[in-house]
């Protein structure tokens, strides 16, 4: 395997790779060849990373995984189903799109993870964990159904193999006994022990023709033999069980196999054409390391998950750099509202002892990192158990401590029921800081917060805020968690317009919009504004010489600023990144009908549509919410 110390600057030499416009020409490849695929794949996959930016260490542990399931599948006619897709790059590459990888997550480019729309050989589109099991078994059951001779292989992570769905997939999947090929991508040491020569001897013979026809033709022999078969089983299963931890999935079903080297590529070969072969449910464990073969990202596997865009003049002299360099001078850097966040919780558990800290997965992403040093007797993982950390959630708050959910705006989904059932129902009083509310940029749809307010909103007895800056943040958190109930804040991903927050820790009212700009008699318009569009709605306020309110609260609505505002003004101009239906401007819709108000209303928020991947700024302008699309969509109306 050739290692890298450096992200190339040009393309990298890839004459064996150029000739792969599909994974067919690598059935027909010795194993030198394959090897050297598997280098040059590696060297374009940190090429075209350093160009466009994007999922990083992930798709540098698979390298040889992927080479080895699309020589040993026939696919597309094999389905192959990824989990999550950030390791899905090198599968794009070897599929037809190797020259289009520049363009990942760009704006009108590929699309971040799979998509069914994009490629035969996406399977199924993702970009939520632990779905590959679920759909890959119905692909496997339809297969059998229409009398298919069709293999499914589901490719997973162990890190998505903590979710219930996909224990769930699993179980089914041994009970109905369906032909499916699942893959472990363990790269974490969280399930084994490292991978010996032994598990890897033991992975060739159990695999091997000579063995599975020996297992199955003594199988007939000793089923004439009075409880000779279940002896026979148990033997093999405790053989099994000495060297590799293959009980649990036995127990649900399967036959397992492993754990092997995931980067001895032709062991991979070797045991994925023999496993393809087997009835029944196949289980795969294999051990890879994340950034396997990039040696920064193997020490930092944390670190280089992704990176932003290599730019030329960011990189080293002798024509590399692992990450763009430090900008000369000093630079003051705004917070993120996850570190507003991160910050709040630190402070708001110093004094008060009954706070608890709960995130399914997502330690780094919604900044517990400090919280979780500074109290881990009071911090909790979860895992990628969004359901699970909605209901531990309910169960403290129901011995009268205080639990705070960060969680993701579109993570949230997921545990949807439990938010209604285990916590609003019984009015628990949890806090939930939702981050990456609203449109988050280059990962596309199944990432954009774009739906959050409609699906709160109905939820009765819940709180539902939404900060304009980072002052209103850390006092909406504070006024959601001394709030005696179920209680939300939204908030986006990124920085916000740089307002400083106090060190305080003094709570908003809840239900108080703010009047922050008095229009003149001539427009008659008032702006009322939802969270991260008060920095848009200001410009055009000015523009327009209309009034603006920072609605602050989307439930409980400020009834008598709503009011005043219709009766003040000739045209009302709802403003939220969420989608229009049922969102905070269908709530000041359904109080003026409630009140018996007419006025003219615009209501402006993303449309009636799954917005595509591209920076957050773009796709702002596309869905007519920079301030140029709400001037015109306004003075449309007007004329």
């Amino acid at each position: 395997m050739k290692l890298f110390d450096d992200i190339p600057v040009g393309r990298p030499a890839t004459p064996l790779l150029d000739t792969l416009d599909t994974p067919a020409a690598l059935r027909a490849m010795n194993a030198g060849q394959l090897s050297q695929v598997a280098d040059e794949l590696r060297a374009y996959l940190l090429y075209s990373v350093g160009v466009s930016g994007g999922h990083f260490g992930a798709g540098l542990g698979v390298v040889e995984l992927t080479v080895a399931l699309h020589q040993a599948l026939e696919t597309p006619f094999d389905r192959l189903v990824w989990d999550v897709g950030h390791q899905a790059y090198p599968h794009k590459i070897l599929t037809g799109r190797r020259e289009a990888m520049t363009s990942i997550r760009q704006y009108g480019g590929l699309a971040a993870f799979p998509r069914r729309s994009e490629s035969e050989y996406d399977t199924f589109g993702v970009g939520h964990s632990s779905t590959s099991l679920s759909a890959a078994l119905g692909m496997a059951l339809a297969a059998r159904t229409r009398g298919e001779q069709r293999r499914v292989c589901a490719v997973i992570g162990d890190g998505a193999l903590t979710a219930g769905m996909a224990f769930e997939a699993l179980t089914h999947a041994g009970h109905v006994d369906a032909n499916l090929l699942v893959v472990l991508n363990d790269n974490e040491m969280s399930i084994s022990e490292n991978v010996g020569g032994m598990a890897s001897y033991l992975a060739h013979i159990l695999t091997s023709k000579p063995y599975t026809s020996m297992r199955e033709g003594g199988k007939r022999v000793l089923s004439h033999l009075p409880g000779a078969l279940e002896l026979a089983r148990r033997t093999e299963e405790h053989m099994k069980g000495m060297i590799s931890p293959a009980t649990l999935f036995e127990e649900l079903g399967f036959n397992y196999i492993g754990p092997i080297d995931g980067h001895d590529l032709p062991l991979l070969v070797q045991t994925l054409r023999n496993m393809r072969d087997l009835e029944g449910p196949q289980f795969l464990h294999v051990k890879t390391c994340k950034g396997k073969g990039f040696l920064p990202a193997e020490a930092d596997p944390i670190g280089y998950h992704a990176i932003t865009k290599l730019e030329k003049n960011e990189l080293k002299k002798n024509g590399a750099s692992p990450l763009p360099l430090k900008p000369a001078g000093p630079v003051v850097k705004k917070k993120k509202y996850c570190n507003v966040f991160g910050d709040w919780l630190c402070d708001m558990a110093a004094i008060d002892a009954r706070l608890i800290g709960i995130t399914p997965a997502m330690r780094e992403g919604s900044d517990l990192v400090r919280f979780s040093r500074e109290f881990p007797e009071r911090y909790y993982d979860v895992a990628i158990a969004e359901q699970h950390a909605v209901t531990l959630a309910a169960g403290l708050a129901c011995e009268a401590m205080k639990p705070v959910v960060a969680i993701y705006s579109t993570f949230l989904q997921r545990g949807y029921d439990q938010l209604i059932h285990d916590v609003a129902v019984q009015q628990l009083d949890v806090t939930f800081a939702i981050d990456r509310a609203g449109l988050v940029g280059e990962d596309g749809p199944t990432h954009h917060g774009s739906l959050d307010l409609s699906y709160l909103r109905c939820v009765p007895g819940l709180v539902v805020l939404a900060p304009a800056d980072e002052a209103e943040c850390r006092a909406m958190l504070s006024a959601a968690y001394h709030h005696p109930g179920p209680a939300a804040v939204r908030y986006p991903r990124g920085t916000g317009p740089g307002v400083a927050t106090p060190e305080h820790l003094e709570p908003l009212p809840i239900g108080r919009a703010e009047w922050r700009r008095r229009g003149g008699e001539a427009t008659r318009v008032a702006l009322l504004a939802f969270g991260s569009l008060n920095g848009p709605t200001a410009e055009v306020a000015e523009r327009l010489d209309a009034s603006h309110l920072n609605m602050r609260s989307i439930k409980p609505l400020d009834r008598d600023a709503v009011l005043a505002a219709a009766e003040e003004h000739d045209l009302l101009v709802t403003l939220e990144e969420n989608v229009v239906a049922g969102g905070a401007g269908s709530g000041v819709n359904e109080l003026l009908m409630a009140e018996g108000v007419q006025v003219e209303v615009l209501n402006l928020g993303l449309p009636d549509a799954f917005v595509e991947h591209g920076k957050p700024a773009e796709l702002l302008a596309e869905c007519g919410l920079d301030a140029d699309g709400i001037e015109a969509s306004i003075r449309a109306r007007l004329a």
